[in-house]
């Protein structure tokens, strides 16, 4: 069962990870996997399911946040300029997007596995 207080905490860093840290992001990953696990105080698999769950949300959240962006950035012109970029590159960002939401779920998932081991022996 997911412990919504540290998957919330969990995804607001890992936006703010992919916001403002994205050359440094699998460092920051690592740490937040561990932080999350570490706060869900549930042993090795629930740190792995919380800190994978928050992982995956923060990726949706991402993802969702580049649409809008490639969408509307720009002004009124821009509109239609971000529709069709967007359109041609809807395959290529699918598959980047599916392939964010795995690594983001292994990498986090496996330091807060970690995280989880270490709290259940506190």
């Amino acid at each position: 069962m997911a412990k919504w207080s540290a998957v919330i905490l969990g995804f607001i860093l890992t936006i703010m990870v992919k916001a403002f840290f994205a050359p440094y992001d699998f460092i920051g990953l690592l740490i937040i996997g561990f932080i999350v696990g570490y706060i869900a105080r549930s042993g090795a698999l629930g740190g792995l399911w919380n800190a994978a769950l928050a992982g995956t949300l923060g990726t949706i959240v991402t993802a969702i946040l580049f649409i809008l962006v490639a969408t509307f950035g720009g002004g009124f012109l821009g509109i239609f300029g971000g529709l069709t970029g967007f359109t041609l590159s809807g395959i290529g960002s699918l598959v980047k997007i599916v392939e964010s939401l795995i690594y983001y779920a292994i990498v986090m998932g496996i330091t807060g596995a970690i995280g989880g081991a270490i709290a259940s022996k506190d």
